[in-house]
C-alpha cells in the first residue's frame, strides 16, 4: 500500500511540475507605448510577443536595460532573447529572428514654423537633424548622417529629442508615429504639441520589428518556432488587432497641415 501511494504521490509532483510554465528572461529597452515599464502589460509590443508565448506554454519576464546592453548581454546568450528589434542583416549573424511582431510608422516629425517637404534623404540637407543614438531607422539614414549629408545631433531618447526640437535647437526628426503621439501626451502640454506637425510621407512602408533569439543558446530554435506559431494564433483570434489599437494622438497635434 506504501509503494501505490508513494508512486501516487510521483505522479501528482510530475503533472504539476509538466504544467507550470516555462519562464523565458528576455532583455528589452524602453521605447512607449510599444515597450515600457510604466505600463502595467509593459507596452502594445512585449504584450504581443508574451501573449504569443503564453499561447506556446511560456510565461515570459521582461528585464528593461539600455538598448545598446540589451542587444550586447543578448547576443552572449545572457538572456533567453530580446524584443522588439528593427530588422538589420548584421542581427542575422548572432540571432534567430522572429516574424513580424509589429510593422512600425516612421514619418519626419517637424516645427510647424519650418517648411518642410522630403521626397528623398538629399532634401534633408538644411534642416537640422534630430537623431536618437541606439535607434535602428533605416540603413540609409545612418549612412547619409554618417557620410554628413545633412546637419545631425545624436539624442538620448524621444522626450529630449521633442523638447529640443520646441526650444529651436533642431529642426526635424524621424520618429514613429505612435512613438511621438505617447510622448507628447505624457511629456507635453497640449500647446506645445500643437506646435508640431507630422509629414505624412512614411520613410518606409516595411519598417518590421521582431522578438530575436540567440542562436548561442540550443533552446532557441525551437521556441522560436512556438513562438511564431503562437503570434500566428493571436492574429487569428483578432486579439493582436485589439492589442494594437492602443494608441491616441494629443488634440491638436497630428499629420501635416
Amino acid at each position: 500500500m506504501k509503494k501505490v501511494f508513494f508512486a501516487f504521490l510521483l505522479c501528482c509532483c510530475a503533472i504539476s511540475v509538466s504544467a507550470e510554465p516555462k519562464v523565458l528572461k528576455i532583455a528589452t529597452g524602453e521605447l512607449a507605448p510599444y515597450a515600457t515599464e510604466a505600463r502595467e502589460d509593459k507596452g502594445i509590443a512585449l504584450s504581443i510577443v508574451r501573449r504569443a508565448f503564453e499561447l506556446a506554454g511560456y510565461q515570459v519576464e521582461y528585464t528593461f536595460l539600455p538598448w545598446s546592453r540589451t542587444l550586447a548581454e543578448s547576443k552572449l546568450g545572457k538572456w533567453d532573447g530580446t524584443a522588439y528589434w528593427g530588422k538589420k542583416p548584421e542581427h542575422a549573424a548572432h540571432f534567430l529572428i522572429s516574424d513580424n511582431v509589429v510593422t512600425e510608422q516612421w514619418l519626419f516629425v517637424y516645427r510647424n514654423d519650418v517648411k518642410f517637404h522630403w521626397d528623398s534623404l538629399q532634401d534633408l540637407k538644411p534642416y537640422r537633424v534630430g537623431l536618437i543614438q541606439d535607434y535602428t531607422y533605416t540603413p540609409e539614414i545612418w549612412q547619409a548622417a554618417k557620410a554628413g549629408e545633412f546637419k545631425s545631433e545624436k539624442l538620448l531618447d524621444e522626450k529630449t529629442l521633442l523638447k529640443m526640437m520646441l526650444l529651436q535647437r533642431i529642426d526635424i526628426a524621424p520618429l514613429e508615429k505612435n512613438v511621438a503621439c505617447d510622448t507628447l501626451l505624457r511629456h507635453f502640454s497640449p500647446q506645445e504639441a500643437s506646435r508640431l506637425s507630422a509629414f505624412p510621407k512614411l520613410m518606409t512602408d516595411r519598417f518590421t520589428t521582431h522578438l530575436m533569439l540567440p542562436k548561442s543558446k540550443n533552446e532557441s530554435a525551437q521556441r522560436m518556432q512556438e513562438f511564431n506559431a503562437g503570434l500566428q494564433k493571436l492574429r487569428a483570434s483578432g486579439e493582436y488587432a485589439k492589442l494594437l489599437a492602443q494608441v491616441n494622438c494629443p488634440t491638436g497635434w497630428g499629420e501635416s497641415k
